[in-house]
C-alpha cells in the first residue's frame, strides 16, 4: 500500500508504533486514519502536507520511503534508507553494460517489449470492434514492422544506433496513440501526446500517471541494486535518472490501460481537471481518481506472470532483480543479487 498525502493540512505522525493520519476538517474535528507499517511500501507527498521526525524515522527504519512529487505527479525529490541492499558490483557491471553490446541488447529488449505491448493493446480492442477492425489491423501492421525494423538494428554501441531507436519508437508512438484517441468516446479524444503541460483531459491524466510510475520504477532499481542515473540509451544528462527512463519501457502500458479504462467507462469529467495556461491539469478529485484506480490495477488481481501469480507491481520489481542478477552472472562470479 503506498500513502499519498493529497489534502492540504494533512498531517502524518506516529501513534501506538502505527502512522496516524489527520485530516482537517472545517467543520468537525479532525478526521484520523490509523496504518499499519507492514502494510505501507512508500509514502507520496504531492501538496502542502506536514509529517513528523518520528513519522519519517519509522518509514527509514522500516524501508519505506518518502516523495515529494510535483503537480503533475513526476517525482521532485525523495528520502531514502542508507542500507539500499546493493554491491559495489552490480553498479560497475551496470555502467560497463552501458558501454558495449549489453546495453544495445537490453535497450532493445525493452523498447521490443513496449512495441509488443502496443500490438497486445491494439489486438484487444480489435477483437470488440469489429466495425473498425480493418483499421485496427492497419496500424498494428505499421507497428509490427517497426518492430521488425528494430530486431534487426546490429551495434557494438547503443550510441551508433540511438538515434534510430528513437525514431522508430517515436513512430510506434505516434500510431499507437492515434489508434487510441480513435476508438475513445468523442469527449476523450485528442490529438497526440502533449506534457507539459497537458492539452487536454486524457493526457493529463496519463502525465500524472507515468509521474507515479517514474517513482515506482526507480524505487525498484534501487532494491535491486541499481543505479537509476546510469542508463543505456537515454543520455546521461546532469541529475536524469537515465536508466529509470530505459527501464520503464515496458511498464508504461499500466498506466495506458488504466487511463484507457477510465475514459471508455466515461468515469473522468470536467470536475477531474483544472483549466491552466495553454492546458490543463488534474485536481484533487482528479488524482484521488486515477491514484485509487491505479493502486488497484497495480496491486489487486495477481496476474500470471514468468510461471507465477502475481501482483503486477511485484513483477516489476521481480524484473529489476532479474537485470540486476544477469548483470552479475555475466562476469562469470555466479553471484547473484539476493
Amino acid at each position: 500500500m503506498q500513502i499519498y498525502l493529497n489534502t492540504f493540512g494533512t498531517y502524518l505522525h506516529v501513534k501506538d508504533d502505527m502512522f496516524e493520519i489527520k485530516i482537517p476538517s472545517k467543520d468537525t474535528s479532525p478526521t484520523k486514519q490509523y496504518l499499519a507499517v507492514h502494510k505501507i511500501s512508500s509514502i507520496i507527498i504531492s501538496v502542502s502536507a506536514a509529517l513528523s521526525t518520528d513519522a519519517i524515522r519509522l518509514a527509514l527504519t522500516n524501508n519505506i520511503d518518502i516523495i515529494f512529487t510535483q503537480s503533475d505527479g513526476h517525482p521532485l525529490g525523495r528520502i531514502w534508507h542508507s542500507k539500499l541492499g546493493s554491491t559495489t558490483r552490480i553498479r560497475k557491471r551496470q555502467l560497463e553494460a552501458s558501454l558495449g553490446e549489453e546495453g544495445v541488447k537490453y535497450t532493445k529488449l525493452w523498447i521490443e517489449q513496449k512495441m509488443n505491448n502496443q500490438l497486445e493493446f491494439i489486438h484487444d480492442l480489435k477483437k470488440h470492434r469489429p466495425q473498425i477492425a480493418e483499421y485496427l489491423q492497419e496500424k498494428a501492421n505499421s507497428i509490427g514492422q517497426l518492430c521488425q525494423s528494430l530486431q534487426a538494428l546490429q551495434a557494438s554501441r547503443i550510441d551508433s544506433i540511438a538515434d534510430t531507436i528513437r525514431g522508430l519508437e517515436g513512430t510506434a508512438g505516434r500510431l499507437y496513440f492515434e489508434t487510441i484517441s480513435y476508438v475513445l468516446p468523442a469527449q476523450y479524444q485528442f490529438s497526440g501526446r502533449s506534457m507539459r503541460p497537458a492539452k487536454d483531459a486524457y493526457n493529463a491524466f496519463l502525465n500524472y500517471g507515468m509521474g507515479i510510475l517514474y517513482s515506482r520504477v526507480e524505487k525498484c532499481l534501487m532494491i535491486a541494486g541499481l543505479d537509476p542515473y546510469v542508463g543505456f540509451l537515454h543520455r546521461d544528462d546532469y541529475n536524469q535518472k537515465s536508466m529509470v527512463f530505459d527501464f520503464i519501457e515496458p511498464y508504461r502500458t499500466f498506466v495506458e490501460t488504466t487511463v484507457f479504462r477510465l475514459c471508455s467507462a466515461k468515469k473522468i469529467n470536467k470536475s477531474h481537471t483544472d483549466d491552466i495556461t495553454n492546458g490543463v491539469t488534474l485536481n484533487k478529485a482528479g488524482k484521488e481518481l486515477l491514484v485509487t484506480t491505479l493502486n488497484n490495477y497495480m496491486e489487486g488481481d495477481p496476474i500470471r506472470y514468468k510461471g507465477r501469480n502475481q501482483t503486477r507491481s511485484n513483477a516489476m520489481q521481480q524484473d529489476a532483480h532479474s537485470f540486476a542478477n544477469e548483470l552479475i552472472k555475466r562476469e562469470g562470479t555466479g553471484e547473484e543479487n539476493k
